[in-house]
């Protein structure tokens, strides 16, 4: 079975986005200091533990997701190809 590379990218690109937007929402909301989810400054340039900063995480989350999703994919298709056996 061959996985479709945009779909994987695109749903792994949303739920990442969505996760780092929404994780640091929950946080904030919560009065947490946040010490774990802040650190992603170090990869997303603009991250800030903040609510702006959770849409730029989140933006920064999809691109990420994206390119990790679209990798996997490929890869899982470059590994599970069968090869054909010559008659």
């Amino acid at each position: 079975m061959e996985l479709k590379k945009r779909a994987v990218a695109l749903t792994s690109g949303i739920l990442w986005g969505l996760t780092v937007m929404l994780g640091t929402w929950f946080l904030l909301m919560t009065g947490s200091g946040g010490v774990t989810i802040s650190k992603l400054h170090a990869f997303y340039f603009g991250y800030s533990f903040t609510f702006v900063g959770g849409i730029i995480g989140g933006v920064w989350g999809f691109v990420d997701g994206l390119i990790c999703g679209f990798l996997f994919a490929w890869l899982y298709n470059m590994l599970s190809k069968k090869k054909e056996v010559k008659s």
